[in-house]
């Protein structure tokens, strides 16, 4: 973790700027979008960093960049969401959930886990579904498959009992978690009700959980050099 910790200063710097200039959501800019996105582009050098050989030679790491990538285009899309690209928001994050799924394996594969995170994923559309209408009734539909699917594939990773988790596995676990937190606080305040201090609720765990998500990148490069050393 401390070796990591450098590495991230400008994410947490970049995470400071947006919340200290904290720009009107109602006066959409190319700036405000910048401001917004750039934590998220300092996590791609943040995996960048760890060299592009390791990327290359590892997918998850590298599916993990691309579901990066994914979010900074879906977060300059809402920005623009009254102006009607929230559904193009909502397939950039469709995309990023199969990119960290699909970072995260199948292995193990949980069933136990993946019950429960069925039982929350349909309970929180159960809710939202009397709020919806139009298209909006299949695409959260499928959004919260998607997400819940993920977060099925995290949790699974983490194996306390068998004492076979890793603090990167714990690391994506979180980020998932803090994901669905951060999306759920979306849907009811589009679609429900207004929730108190919705945006700094939903910005504060995304940036978190893309950082958690981004660190867990490093697990096999944690164990190369582990290797090496012994």
């Amino acid at each position: 973790v401390k070796s990591e910790g450098p590495k991230l200063v400008p994410f947490f710097k970049a995470t400071c700027v947006y919340f200290v200039l904290w720009l009107p959501t109602s006066s959409p800019s190319w700036f405000s979008a910048l401001i917004k996105c750039l934590p998220i582009f300092c996590l791609w050098v943040f995996l960048l960093a760890h060299g592009i050989n390791f990327l290359v030679s590892h997918r998850s790491a590298s599916r993990i960049l691309a579901g990066l990538i994914f979010s900074a285009v879906g977060d300059a899309f809402l920005i623009w969401q009254e102006q009607g690209y929230f559904i193009h928001g909502l397939l950039m994050f469709a995309i990023t959930h199969i990119l960290y799924s699909s970072a995260f394996g199948m292995k193990p594969l949980d069933l136990k886990a993946g019950l429960l995170m069925g039982v929350v994923s349909s309970s929180c559309y159960a809710f939202l579904y009397s709020y919806l209408s139009g298209p909006f009734t299949y695409l959260v539909a499928v959004y919260i498959a998607l997400i819940g699917f993920m977060g099925w594939r995290a949790v699974a990773g983490v194996q306390l009992c068998n004492d076979l988790w890793t603090w990167t596995k714990l690391s994506a676990c979180v980020g998932a978690m803090l994901f669905m937190v951060s999306d759920l606080t979306i849907a009811l305040n589009e679609f429900c009700f207004p929730v108190p201090y919705s945006r700094c609720i939903i910005m504060a765990t995304y940036y978190a959980a893309q950082m958690l998500i981004a660190l867990s990148a490093v697990e096999t490069r944690d164990e190369e050099d582990f290797r090496k050393r012994s």
